[in-house]
Parts: structure tokens; sequence; C-alpha cells
């Protein structure tokens, strides 16, 4: 029994600092943070209790308001922009072609690059003034237009774009590497039978690469929630609060305008918004062990 005990008992005081910092650094720290958003805190933290009212001013805020419909929308696009090129990337990249791995490496090189460095290219080449509408102009096509980071309708559409281009390298691994550990008789049967290679990946390959996929939309929804850095550079929220979300207008409260006590209320609702993004996948993958067990 003693010698079964010694290797349970050095794991647990190995996971001891991990604990630690879970429980002190998150726990506690969020812990924290709902505490004051039930504060009137501004500058420093305060003990005074206003109940809701932090959070009646948060959802009775128009820019918060925009800044939840503005992630929405760029959120539902961005993963599913990210899961549709990455797996037709993969899908490419899966016949063998030639020059793999450089063209590999070429796709997924943007995701190794910071949001900020994407939102400045972007910016750069989307800018009415320097980017490519300028360049088009200069050849001669004066009517061309291309002004989506001034222009309030397509700002969203832009930051859509560069994030697209920037996350897509990373599903086009993923679904790669499980392109290619699906077993070959599977495409020989297929072959023999006629089925054309486009219906071979969308009927037969697409669900097998389902918890794959599942996996990496996942990282990419919890990426959104806290989308900040790619916003300030590629447009700063604007025009007006066309581009304004969650994560810039806690930033702005806590400390463009020393509003505490809003920041954490803003920040407790991102909490549960990454808890309820987490939460079906979790569920999902909970329930596919369960029945793998019991198979």
């Amino acid at each position: 029994m003693s010698i079964k005990r010694k290797p349970n008992l050095s794991a647990t005081i190995a996971l001891l600092p991990t604990w630690f910092v879970a429980v002190v650094v998150f726990i506690g720290t969020m812990a924290w943070s709902i505490r004051l958003s039930f504060t009137n805190s501004t500058l420093f933290p305060s003990s005074t209790y206003v109940g809701l009212a932090q959070y009646s001013k948060l959802f009775s805020s128009a820019k918060w308001l925009a800044s939840l419909q503005n992630v929405l929308i760029f959120g539902v696009l961005y993963v599913a922009g990210c899961l549709l090129l990455g797996f037709f990337l993969a899908a490419a990249l899966d016949r063998k072609i030639r020059f793999e791995s450089a063209f590999r490496t070429i796709f997924l090189y943007p995701y190794a690059m910071s949001f900020v460095v994407t939102g400045l290219i972007w910016q750069w080449m989307l800018n009415p003034t320097l980017g490519i509408q300028a360049s088009v102009r200069s050849l001669g096509w004066e009517s061309f237009v291309l002004d989506w980071v001034v222009n309030r309708d397509m700002a969203i559409y832009a930051l859509v774009l560069a994030g697209v281009w920037q996350g897509a390298g990373l599903v086009m691994v993923i679904a790669l590497a499980g392109m290619r550990g699906i077993e070959a008789e599977q495409w020989k049967a297929a072959r023999i039978d006629g089925i054309p290679v486009w219906r071979i990946y969308v009927s037969i390959i697409l669900p097998q690469l389902g918890p794959a996929l599942a996996a990496a939309g996942m990282l990419l929804a919890m990426g959104v929630i806290k989308t900040y850095d790619i916003v300030v550079a590629m447009t700063n929220g604007g025009p007006g609060n066309a581009t304004e979300v969650p994560a810039k207008f806690i930033m702005d409260n806590l400390f463009g305008r020393q509003n505490l006590g809003l920041a954490t209320a803003g920040a407790t609702v991102l909490v549960l918004g990454v808890i309820i993004a987490v939460a079906p996948f979790r569920y999902i993958m909970h329930v596919r062990d369960k029945a793998k067990g019991a198979a």
C-alpha cells in the first residue's frame, strides 16, 4: 500500500504550486473583480456596496450594447471564415501538391504574428489614402473604392478579413493533421466507387474531423471574446462605435475614465461569456468520453 501511495503523494506535492497559482491568481483575482463590480470604485477600490447599479449602468450604455453586437458579428464571421478557409487549405494541401511544406509555412505564418502587427498591416492596406485604394487610383482607376477601415458600415468586416487571414492557418494545421490520420483504405474504397473528390471530403472526411474542428472552433471563439489588439491597431473602435468591442470598453473605463466598478462589471460579463462559450464543448466532450467508457 505504501508503495502505491508514494507516487500519488509526490504527484500531489508537485501540483501544489499549480493549484496555488490557480486558486490565488486566477480564482482569487476573479472573485476580487466580481466583488468590485458591486461597489462604486473609481480610481481606487471602494467598499461602498451599490448592488447592481454598475450592471444597470453597463447595459444602459449604448457603447457597451454596440460592443456586444459588434463582437457577436465579428465572432460568428471570424470563426466560420477560419473554419471554412482552414478546411479548404487543408484539403488542398492534403492532395500532396508540390512545394507543400513551403505553402504550409506561408499559410501558417500569419498565425505566428501578433494581432497588433496583423492590425497594422491591414490598416495600412485598407487605408484609402495610403493603401490599395490609393495605389489602384494612381494607375488611372479613379472610381475604385476600398475604404473599409473608415466606412462605418464596412469597418467590422475589415476586422473579420484581417482576423480570418491570421486565424485560418491554425485550422489548416489541425485539419491537415486529422486528414493525414485517416486510413488510406477509405480513400481507395471511395475512389473505386467513383465518388468525386469534393464529395469524399464533404461526406467522409469532414465528419471524421468533427472533434478536431470543434476544438479549433472553441479556441477561436475564446479568442473572439477577448478581442482587443487588432481593434486598437486597425480602427481604435471607430468610426464612431462601429468596431467597439467589450475588451476595449473595459480598458477605456479602467485606464481612461478611472471607473473601476464599471470596468469590473464588464469584465465579469466577459468571464460569463467565456464560460458560455466553453461549456457546450466541454459537455459534448464529457458525453463522448462517457459513451466511450460505457462501450
